[in-house]
């Protein structure tokens, strides 16, 4: 009778277990802005290549295979289409994250003794993944460093589509050659942020399926 007793109370447990819902590691609001902002990036970026392929700021162009546009024109309408709605998704997002208090709790604190050390267990394939509800201190710096290159970007882009009316945006980057060198390195570490980015999510398919379905 004993025995019984235990099996049923595991079978009770388990379907207890069954029944309980799974916890939500990312919220829909975060899901919708993450994959928004994912296509909104790519446009941007292709298009941005095939702009900069008209006016080259180093002895290199980009393979037309992976700009978006034909020409500069295309690429133009392409770029500025996109360029509302990474501003629109971007500013929603910050609200959000501050209002909900999503980013006091993800990103903060941020200790360089956290991220050297969290770094060498990186590299050593040792950082664990286990609780994807908290993110480690090197992706703390990752995604708040990519919050910051993506407000400067907007802000020098804006600054090179308009820099007679916003000139005094354009003079705080030190003029209209400048803006276009720090938009181009921002658009550099937003790339580098993506390969990054991916290579993680591959690396730990449980954050990719999060991100999609949200638990």
């Amino acid at each position: 009778m004993s025995s019984i007793a235990v099996s049923d109370q595991h079978a009770d447990a388990k379907t207890s277990a069954s029944k309980t819902p799974a916890k939500v590691i990312q919220p829909a609001w975060v899901r919708a802005l993450h994959w928004t902002n994912a296509v909104a990036m790519i446009v941007m970026i292709m298009s941005g290549w095939q702009i900069y392929n008209a006016s080259p700021l180093f002895d290199f162009t980009f393979s037309k295979s992976i700009t978006l546009g034909g020409w500069l024109g295309g690429a133009l309408l392409w770029h500025f289409a996109a360029m509302w709605l990474l501003m629109v998704n971007g500013l929603i997002y910050l609200i959000l994250g501050f209002v909900s208090g999503r980013f006091r709790r993800k990103l903060l604190p941020i200790t360089p003794a956290g991220v050297i050390s969290d770094t060498k267990a990186a590299l050593s394939f040792k950082l664990s993944h286990d609780d994807l509800t908290k993110y480690n201190s090197v992706q703390k710096l990752l995604y708040a460093g990519i919050i910051l290159v993506g407000i400067v970007i907007v802000l020098s882009g804006l600054a090179i589509w308009k820099p007679v009316q916003l000139q005094y945006l354009t003079a705080l980057f030190g003029g209209y050659d400048i803006a276009r060198y720090v938009h181009f390195i921002c658009m550099a570490l937003i790339v580098a942020f993506l390969v990054i980015h991916v290579v993680l999510a591959l690396l730990v398919p449980k954050s990719l399926r999060a991100m999609i379905i949200g638990r």
